[in-house]
């Protein structure tokens, strides 16, 4: 509020969840001495009330206030009207108020809090859970540390109880919200924590069941109500309540109601809730015609209530505008379907349609569905998601469907909602399918839709030739939009000069007499109208496998600069023959790639030009991703021992530029790779994915990785390459021993070791061996482990290969301590540390520090381990290295534990679980359950920590692992708490 020119009246703040204190805007106010904090607290948890002088001085004092307690109290409020103001606290009836100042409310946290959570009831009443859940959130944000602390008096203590209280239970309504939403794991370690601090509260209790439950850890959920009935029974006598014991008998018979959540809201891996999802692609804005499939559509639609599921399949040929109609529709349908609308290409068309399984992952998530709650196996996934529907209003759009068998497991089979299918196939023999034929536009529908994209004035000017236009494109509408589009976009064409252009049969007719080939008689239209340079780019850019292309490979696999690239490419983009998913990436409709290629083969000459083209696109990634490994890994040999490229690649400005290329990039490399089998390319492919091995180590790409390596070992066998087969071998390696697959990992590397010293490659051998002393450690063969690494050091110093020297130096570290040399461990730790400093290696700086901290934690020195653990794992995080990152939060796990810290190693050792849930492999989960037990059972949670351990021990049995003994020993009676 304005008081005058350059005066601004600032609203008074005060805090009570945490130290009393205020302020005036942001200046800080004296709060005065703890009895004069204990006054203010008292009148602002009023609300604003009088409080007489008799209830102030009880509310300080008590039953026992000193002799001039009332004497006291004055002062108290002259100081506290001193620092406010007159205006805010005011005397009347024998006592004190405080009240809003020139009508600016008083804002208080308290307030605030009480605003959010009145707000979070209304939202989850409304069904908006996430919303829900965000106020949540942010109520509890306002507590900062314990509620009026240090304010003495017994109306301070009775209120810090009821705000401790209160801030419980709103943590369980979030913690509520939050399982609801799908956070079942990242609830796990919270709900920890929160049941060890508060171990006879029943509701945390019952949602940490819940939440292993969801986690897929049935025993242990098990396990937390046998620790609380029998927590209850000894504490106070008494059973578990009714809604526990009732969650007790539900898991046990496995109700399939708790296995899905039922929240409308969820998130996508960083953090932001997906309240309702919205999929649905744009509309064009100049939709023309089609009123008697709209209509059709529309009123199919709308018979989806709580009775009836509606379910569309909209068939006809490529280009006939099916998607089109069918996103309209639903956009015009939303209203319908307030609880989302989902969409997905089902890439019918192509040869690698969509698995049904991988959209359902994809569906589930986008409906609050945790990665974790998801199980494998396509009928589970589809069970999952008609429950994740029940009650539900949802639209799902499923475009350029290849079959019925390809769409019945994504149908939602729950009242109320509804399914649009597209396709070139009519689905007959999908039961229960409304089906319409889209036909071809109506003369005058086709003439409208290109008057609405080239403009009225034009098209009114030369009605005739618009006519012959629309007519030449078959009144299809796809080809109608590129040509319109293109004389759109050259304002000096006449629309009798496209139609001039179109009437050359030589050049069209043959495309639009071909009745199955309707659709590439379209796209042939539109290839015919280019340019001999942008044909060229056209056919050459359908070859390369990926889900897109950027602008820079782009042009590396046309064998042009960037910018002339980009100008062809864009008038690609600008003839719809080409899509632009994003500033500088590009990608074709699974329809036109087809074509494309197809063109290629027919017109490309000569037909070598197709290899070279996709040689040099592999040249590019193989010279770019060795920029980005030499940023990565400095002092690595590698880039001078792998196959020259013929291409300078991208250059990086730092190394946070060459991991974001990598990452971005991560399914455009591995297709290449996996594309390039060849002679002529394998070796190059063998060392792209070399390379790249960090994919295969972030647990996003580690699939895809371990593929593209399977395959190129095929192709190296067939061509009898044997070093291409040895690289390849030290490739799967390391994907089989980040799975724990170690006798597997230990075969691979046997086969690199010995074809690379068959084929002298140095690389092959020396990191073989290597690989096969890691190996040995994790098997507790200490005798071949240190053999091994004694020969990978000393190839690697022949080498001149400092960073891999470094990483044999921290191996033989982990061999010294598991073997009782623990003076030695930590100096050879120290030892490769200080060589990835010298080289500028901060990524494999990480490792070092991960060597050394194990080292220092077996020689019990506790805090040092810890921060070299800490430090390691900000690079992991930093680097994307979830394994790494995961084995960091088991390292440091083991360190509170050691320290006396149990609840803390719980909630790492949580956190190393979730890490570790996409990559990893059992082994070491296993290892990981067994110091959660441990962990579990020294916070009284017993019943809980033998579930881990009985989950340990079933995997490590089921491997045939070495540490089965050691579970069987924690099980037993006499080492249970």
């Amino acid at each position: 509020m304005d008081d005058g020119p350059g005066q601004v009246r600032e609203r008074l703040r005060f805090t009570v969840l945490g130290p009393v204190r205020a302020w005036r805007g942001e200046t800080p106010l004296a709060a005065g001495s703890p009895q004069q904090r204990a006054l203010l607290a008292a009148l602002l948890l009023r609300g604003g009330r009088t409080a007489t002088a008799a209830e102030l001085v009880d509310a300080l004092w008590g039953d026992e206030p000193p002799h001039a307690a009332l004497a006291a109290l004055r002062t108290y409020a002259s100081r506290l009207r001193k620092a406010l103001g007159a205006d805010a606290l005011v005397s009347e009836s024998g006592g004190y108020a405080l009240r809003p100042v020139d009508g600016l409310p008083l804002d208080l946290d308290h307030d605030a809090a009480e605003q959010y959570a009145a707000e979070a009831e209304k939202a989850k009443a409304a069904g908006d859970r996430g919303r829900a859940r965000e106020l949540l959130d942010a109520a509890l944000h306002l507590w900062d540390g314990e509620p009026l602390a240090g304010v003495p008096g017994p109306y301070a203590e009775n209120q810090r109880t009821r705000l401790h209280e209160w801030r419980l239970s709103l943590t369980e309504h979030r913690l509520d919200l939050d399982l609801e939403a799908g956070y079942h794991a990242e609830a796990v370690s919270e709900l920890t924590a929160l049941t060890a601090a508060h171990p006879l509260r029943e509701r945390l209790r019952e949602l940490l069941m819940l939440a292993l439950y969801r986690s897929g850890r049935q025993a242990e959920a098990l396990a937390v109500y046998a620790d609380t009935r029998k927590l209850l029974s000894d504490e106070l006598g008494v059973d578990p309540r009714a809604s526990l014991s009732d969650l007790h008998q539900r898991i046990l018979q496995a109700d399939t109601d708790l296995d899905a959540p039922s929240a409308a809201d969820g998130h996508d891996g960083h953090e932001t809730a997906v309240i309702r999802p919205r999929q649905l692609p744009a509309t064009v804005s100049d939709f023309t015609g089609r009123t008697a499939f709209v209509k059709e559509l529309s009123d199919q639609l709308a018979t989806a209530d709580g009775s009836v599921m509606a379910v569309s399949a909209v068939a006809g040929i490529g280009g006939v505008g099916k998607t089109t109609l069918a996103v309209h529709v639903a956009h015009a349908a939303r209203e319908h379907f307030p609880d989302g609308q989902l969409y997905v290409d089902l890439q019918g068309a192509g040869h690698t349609p969509a698995e049904p399984e991988a959209v359902l992952g994809a569906f589930l998530r986008a409906l609050g569905t945790a990665d974790s709650a998801i199980p494998d196996g396509l009928e589970e996934r589809s069970a999952l998601f008609r429950s994740t529907l029940a009650g539900r209003r949802v639209l799902t759009l499923l475009d350029n469907a290849r079959d019925a068998a390809q769409v019945r497991p994504l149908l939602p089979g729950t009242a109320g909602c509804a399914a649009l299918i597209t396709s070139r196939a009519r689905m007959i023999d999908l039961a229960g399918a409304h089906l319409v034929d889209l036909d071809v536009m109506s003369p005058e529908e086709a003439l409208r839709l290109f008057a609405r994209i080239v403009g009225e004035e034009r098209v009114t000017s030369e009605r005739q030739a618009a006519m012959a236009v629309v007519g030449a494109c078959g009144f299809l509408p796809l080809a109608i939009r590129i040509a319109a589009s293109r004389l759109a976009s050259r304002r000096t064409w006449t629309v009798s000069t496209l139609a001039s252009k179109l009437a050359d049969e030589r050049r069209r007719l043959d495309e639009l007499r071909a009745g199955d080939l309707a659709v590439k008689a379209t796209f042939e239209l539109g290839y015919k109208q280019l340019e001999p340079a942008q044909a060229r780019v056209f056919r050459l850019l359908g070859l390369a496998d990926g889900p897109d292309i950027s602008l820079a490979a782009s042009a590396a696999l046309l064998d042009m600069d960037v910018d002339d690239a980009e100008e062809l490419v864009e008038s690609l983009v600008d003839a719809s023959l080409l899509e632009s998913a994003a500033p500088g990436r590009y990608r074709f409709h699974d329809l036109v790639r087809l074509y494309a290629r197809a063109c290629a083969e027919r017109d490309e000459q000569p037909p070598a030009e197709r290899d070279a083209a996709l040689s040099r696109l592999l040249d590019f990634y193989l010279a770019t991703a060795a920029r980005m490994y030499a940023l990565e890994r400095p002092g690595d040999r590698l880039v001078d021992h792998m196959e020259p490229p013929h291409s300078t690649g991208l250059v990086f400005a730092d190394r946070a530029a060459a991991l974001s290329w990598l990452f971005s990039e991560a399914g455009c490399i591995l297709a290449c790779a996996q594309q390039s089998t060849g002679p002529a390319s394998l070796r190059r492919a063998v060392d792209l994915l070399l390379l790249t091995r960090d994919l295969a180590e972030s647990g996003a790409d580690a699939l895809q990785y371990e593929q593209a390596s399977v395959a190129l070992l095929s192709a190296a066998r067939e061509a009898q390459d044997q070093r291409a087969e040895a690289r390849i071998h030290t490739a799967l390696t390391n994907v089989h021993t980040l799975s724990g697959r170690f006798d597997q990992a230990d075969e691979h590397a046997k086969s690199a070791m010995l074809l690379g010293l068959a084929s002298e490659d140095p690389f092959s051998s020396s990191y073989a061996a290597n690989d096969r002393g890691i190996i040995a450690v994790i098997q507790q063969r200490y005798d071949d482990a240190e053999a091994y690494l004694t020969q990978a050091l000393s190839a690697f110093r022949d080498d001149y290969n400092q960073q891999s020297e470094a990483s044999a130096l921290c191996n033989l570290s982990r061999v010294h301590v598991d073997t009782g040399r623990l003076h030695s461990a930590v100096q050879l730790a120290e030892e490769g540390i200080a060589i990835y400093r010298r080289v500028g290696a901060r990524r494999r700086l990480a490792n070092g520090m991960y060597a050394l901290g194990q080292a220092l934690a077996r020689a019990n020195r506790l805090d040092e381990a810890k921060e070299q653990l800490a430090k390691a794992l900000g690079i992991f995080q930093d680097s994307r290295q979830r394994f790494w990152a995961g084995m960091t939060h088991f390292r440091l796990a083991e360190i509170s534990l050691a320290n006396g810290h149990p609840t803390e190693a719980a909630a790492s050792a949580e956190q190393a679980l979730t890490a570790l849930r996409s990559v990893g492999g059992e082994w070491w989960r296993a290892h990981i359950l067994t110091l959660l037990g441990r962990t579990l059972n020294e916070i009284g949670h017993i019943g809980r920590a033998r579930a881990c351990w009985q989950d340990a021990l079933v995997i490590y049995e089921r491997l045939g692992a070495p540490a089965t003994d050691e579970v069987r020993a924690l099980l037993s009676p006499a080492k249970v708490a």
